[in-house]
């Protein structure tokens, strides 16, 4: 457990300090999602009641975009030079390799998240202050299980040519349940519902979370051998 545990801090700590240096995932991703919210709301006409309706639908949308990238990008790295061989021999347990890279993929598609909710705030004209929190942990929620999941499909493509198509055509399907619960809840909050009205949504994201996290943890290592 402690080799486990030194091993996902390592990771973390290298996926960190090289997006610190290079900035590449949070800048592309982070555009490519700014990019989707603001073509969105442009191909509607906003009024007050539209707007609200429309708001969860697209922060979710941009925020899962941006995720996929992230992911893919996140993996890219251990591709070029053959990397990922050495992180497979390093001494170290490879679930922790798993475990590291869907930390620091987590931690950069908050960021990203952050980032979206005043833009879909501002130009939806929604007001997330007095539910901020609420919107945060479902956020928070439905992003841990999806980065879970698709930081193990992205692993999966590293060695395949067509791998951001795969990644995409993979992961969308299964993270659907975790995606609607996530923009259905969100949804209810703008709605002036308290968050003890949507505890059902909650639990969907909440085991969305654990099949995500134990599914990655269990099959990275089998999967990584073939």
């Amino acid at each position: 457990m402690r080799r486990f545990f030194a091993g996902t801090w390592a990771v973390l700590l290298k996926e960190i300090r090289l997006e610190l240096r290079t900035k590449e995932i949070i800048v592309t991703a982070g555009l490519f999602g700014l990019l989707v919210t603001v073509l969105t709301s442009l191909a509607f006409f906003l009024d007050d009641s539209t707007s609200r309706r429309l708001a969860p639908g697209v922060l979710w949308i941009g925020a899962a975009f941006a995720g996929v990238l992230a992911m893919g990008r996140a993996w890219a790295r251990e591709r070029e030079a053959d990397a990922i061989r050495g992180l497979l021999l390093s001494p170290i347990p490879r679930s922790s390799i798993y475990a590291g890279k869907a930390l620091g993929t987590w931690v950069f598609v908050m960021v990203i998240d952050l980032v979206l909710l005043p833009v879909v705030a501002m130009l939806f004209r929604v007001e997330f202050d007095p539910v901020l929190g609420s919107v945060a942990l479902i956020l928070v929620l439905g992003m841990t299980g999806y980065v879970a999941l698709g930081t193990l499909f992205a692993a999966m493509s590293v060695r395949t040519r067509a791998r951001d198509l795969m990644l995409s055509v993979v992961l969308f399907p299964l993270a659907a349940p975790g995606l609607l619960a996530g923009v259905v809840a969100t949804r209810e909050v703008l709605g002036g519902a308290p968050l003890d009205e949507t505890l059902e949504w909650l639990r969907i994201l909440i085991a969305f979370d654990l099949v995500g996290i134990v599914s990655g943890l269990v099959l990275f290592e089998p999967l990584m051998s073939d």
